[in-house]
């Protein structure tokens, strides 16, 4: 399924959400301007299970060396369309998320969801050398906000059906609640595999959705929204 636009309008310049897809955008072009060097920039700033298992050993790292991928890994990215289809999902449903919060509660609301979903991979993948980035976690994170505020609002997506390509609105929590499942799904059955060489962060997108779901409910309860 590929969303399109959802159907419940801004109340207010969605500055924080356009700053992040634009920091994201361009720590990316960073990146693939690193050429060769781009290896060790990611094993410095992603973030690698492992190594929090492995205190005693040092491996020449400090702490915050060793901590601030937490943070810095939420940020990067591992190609175009990988950074593009996390932006696209950040556009759609951040600036409602956002006019809820208010800018700057969001954009804190934004990392704490990137940290927990982090803790939810390294938690899951102790053993994993490949270091983990992207803004999915942070995203699902707003994406479980979104879910809990706007239930019944409706997301315009088109459904591939072979070479058939059909446009329908979709109440989003039918469309978030699809995307939870097939995460968990997936999540579920990569716990029979060497983690060491998993290729996505299955674990990190269900531990922010969650994240972010459970804080709407507990720590800001839900004002009344539009439908």
């Amino acid at each position: 399924m590929i969303p399109l636009r959802d159907t419940i309008p801004s109340r207010s310049f969605p500055f924080i959400t356009i700053l992040l897809i634009l920091i994201n955008g361009a720590i990316f072009l960073l990146e693939i301007s690193l050429g060769k060097g781009l290896v060790e920039f990611v094993e410095m700033f992603g973030l690698i299970p492992e190594r929090y298992f492995k205190l005693a050993s040092g491996e020449g790292h400090n702490i915050v060396q060793r901590y601030l991928p937490f943070l810095t890994s939420i940020f990067l990215h591992g190609g175009w369309f990988h950074v593009l289809w996390n932006l696209w999902f950040l556009w759609i449903f951040g600036d409602n998320v956002e006019d809820h919060f208010g800018h700057f509660k969001f954009l804190l609301f934004y990392i704490i969801c990137g940290l927990l979903a982090g803790l939810a991979h390294v938690y899951v993948n102790p053993g994993s050398i490949i270091p983990t980035i992207g803004a999915s976690g942070a995203i699902a994170g707003v994406m479980g906000a979104y879910i809990v505020l706007y239930p019944r609002s409706k997301v315009l997506t088109i459904i591939p059906i072979f070479f058939i390509f059909p446009i329908i609105h979709i109440p989003a929590f039918v469309f978030l609640g699809i995307w939870f499942i097939s995460q968990f799904i997936s999540g579920a059955a990569s716990l029979g595999i060497d983690q060491s060489f998993s290729g996505v962060a299955w674990w990190a997108h269900i531990g922010g959705f969650l994240a972010g779901a459970v804080v709407i409910i507990f720590l800001f309860p839900r004002k009344k929204e539009q439908k």
